[in-house]
């Protein structure tokens, strides 16, 4: 009994400190937002301070991953005609539903999956600030919404509390919140799958693709992590308590779509950070580049080459899902 016991709590730290990313990505968010990189009204309302100064590098880093994300996104949103579903896997504290609804890009709903205690931060903010509630509302056909500790359900927009490395719960639950498995469903996971083994990330997508047939699956995390700054990275990391437990998967895009490929999915494409941030619309990326000076060009180019984005489709509507790309 001990020895089991012993073991839950060293996960319980991982888990931990897991959630801490959550925090994290928020926070740089948060920064990047106040000094004009892109534009995001609602972050305010889950991090109310501005926090303390983020390197240049950082900022142009998530400006980098929210627009390579969000074009993705919004391809596959516009592919479907909005007659789709998005399923946001470790969401955290994100505001993409939020953003869908001023731009008039809703999808028929948007769900949201994270750990319960994260969940039910989330819930609690968007109880107490009327900007993150009222659209929630205003979506939703009757007077009640369903919400509890870990989960609300409305009309066009759900979260729930739950392990992705538990299946068959996971499952469960977005039936119960009306998940149609019919409808082309586009999956957003950003630094989410390199905490799994390779094992529960795998099943994990191998699930969506034998669960939606037409559907598409969007991977932001690290890539070129066998390399000197690669192994930095992760020591940094593991100082935290925070171990990546995906990192081989991680070892190059070839690795990153093979995930994909071995497991049900049509196709697969993946391009590191640095790639991307050379095919934003150059116009706006010059617009950011003047908010601040960045004196270590390397640094930027070597820590984009680190994280890519990954994304695999499969298409029983013959909707075009392979078309969609930078």
């Amino acid at each position: 009994m001990m020895a089991t016991r012993q073991s839950f709590t060293d996960s319980d730290t991982a888990d931990e400190a897991v959630r801490a990313t959550c925090d994290d990505a928020s926070i740089c968010k948060r920064f990047a937002t106040s000094k004009g990189y892109w534009k995001d009204p609602y972050i305010q309302y889950f991090v109310r301070q501005i926090g303390e100064r983020k390197a240049p590098e950082i900022n142009r880093g998530y400006y980098a991953r929210v627009h390579g994300v969000s074009h993705l996104l919004d391809s596959f949103l516009r592919k479907t005609t909005c007659d789709c579903q998005v399923v946001n896997l470790g969401a955290g504290l994100d505001t993409t539903f939020w953003r869908l609804k001023d731009e008039n890009l809703l999808p028929k709903k948007y769900f949201e999956v994270d750990f319960p205690m994260i969940v039910a931060r989330k819930l609690h903010n968007i109880k107490t600030k009327p900007p993150l509630s009222k659209p929630i509302i205003e979506m939703h056909s009757t007077d009640s919404l369903l919400i509890d500790g870990h989960s609300l359900d409305s009309d066009r927009y759900c979260i729930i509390g739950a392990d992705l490395r538990d299946l068959p719960g996971l499952e469960d639950k977005l039936k119960k919140f009306q998940m149609n498995p019919d409808l082309p469903t586009v999956f957003l996971s950003e630094c989410v799958l390199v905490y799994m083994t390779p094992e529960q990330s795998t099943k994990l997508v191998h699930w969506a693709a034998d669960t939606f047939p037409t559907a598409m699956f969007v991977n932001y995390e690290q890539v070129n992590m066998a390399d000197r700054f690669g192994q930095v990275m992760i020591e940094n990391l593991q100082r935290r308590q925070c171990n990546l437990a995906g990192v081989e998967v991680c070892q190059s895009l070839d690795s990153q779509k093979e995930r994909f490929l071995l497991s049900g999915w049509e196709n697969a494409d993946a391009l590191d950070m640095m790639t991307v941030y050379g095919v934003l619309p150059q116009e706006d990326v010059a617009r950011m580049e003047r908010l601040e000076f960045l004196d270590e060009k390397e640094l930027l180019q070597q820590l984009l080459q680190h994280y890519c984005i990954c994304w695999a489709a499969k298409d029983r509507l013959k909707l075009g899902l392979s078309q969609i790309a930078f």
